[in-house]
């Protein structure tokens, strides 16, 4: 929804209606921040949920910092040099503008939405003391880190209570099982997993003659790549038995495999248009036996890695 050449056009009042349909269709958390769109994002959220606020969980984050020359440089996006900064004053200044674009008083999970870096390094007790305060402020409710390691874990776990972490997952990209989330199943962290759907190519929609916009996300998904994707295809073509025996869609299909694996709490989908929040919806309604997910996570270890 925050658009840019990233995300390409969003027509602002059919993502305000999308966001309502997504709450009448049970779904009642809305992830956002600040750097889609630069406050764009917050914004239509912020209109969306005006007399419906008691219906949804808000998650946004702070991190992303482009007011001032603080922080360690990350990258250049519509004229505006981006920098990743924890720092406690450029997170008290984010999470009040977050607070007015969204038209809110309290933020229901706060994210340090990418890992302070040298040479702009915040050391994060700093930064977690700083949340903590907020927390005990009531400005927000849980606290929550994205992008992250287990080192970052066990350090934010030193100064505070980290309840959720939100790190790119999907059938395809499955590296936080090494790692991440072992430790967040010991340490009952929830996790949230970004990009499910690898930016539409899980849908089925990408054939082999689609070639991705340069300037986009989804030019730097390796399995996008054409030396790669017919793999994919091929992948997704023979689960169309499965697609007819539970009565769904490829998308939906494939959100209730990734849903189901163990220590994934959440499952985050994004959408702009009304008609993608009714099918990603509906996905919460599949449960898959377990001999077919057993299947689908074997075809999908079969691919092995991308070129």
């Amino acid at each position: 929804m925050g658009g840019g050449p990233w995300w390409g056009s969003s027509d602002k009042e059919q993502c305000v209606e999308t966001v309502g349909k997504a709450s009448a269709a049970g779904i009642n958390l809305i992830d956002t921040a600040p750097g889609y769109g630069f406050g764009q994002s917050e914004e239509i959220v912020g209109k969306a949920i005006v007399g419906r606020r008691d219906e949804v969980l808000i998650s946004t984050k702070c991190g992303l910092w482009w007011e001032d020359g603080r922080g360690t440089e990350f990258f250049e996006l519509d004229g505006r040099k981006v920098r990743r900064c924890l720092e406690p004053d450029t997170i008290r200044r984010e999470i009040e503008m977050s607070l007015r674009r969204l038209g809110v008083g309290c933020i229901d999970i706060y994210f340090t939405h990418w890992q302070s870096v040298e040479p702009g390094f915040t050391p994060i007790d700093k930064t977690m003391n700083c949340l903590m305060d907020l927390k005990r402020q009531g400005l927000i409710k849980a606290i929550g880190a994205s992008n992250v390691s287990v080192a970052h874990l066990s350090e934010y776990g030193k100064y505070g209570k980290l309840d959720v972490i939100q790190e790119k997952y999907s059938i395809l990209d499955r590296r936080i099982e090494a790692e991440l989330l072992p430790f967040c199943i010991e340490n009952n962290i929830a996790v949230m997993a970004y990009s499910p759907m690898e930016q539409g190519l899980l849908t089925g929609s990408i054939d082999m003659d689609y070639k991705p916009d340069p300037a986009s996300a989804r030019a730097g998904i390796p399995w996008i790549k054409r030396e790669n994707r017919r793999r994919v295809l091929d992948m997704l073509e023979a689960w169309g038995g499965l697609v007819k025996k539970y009565g769904c869609t490829l998308s939906q299909l494939v959100l209730a495999c990734t849903a189901g694996r163990r220590g994934i709490t959440h499952v985050l989908c994004g959408a702009r248009k009304p008609g993608h929040i009714a099918e990603t919806a509906a996905a919460a309604n599949i449960t898959l036996e377990q001999a077919d997910a057993d299947r689908m996570w074997a075809d999908v270890a079969a691919l092995g890695e991308p070129i």
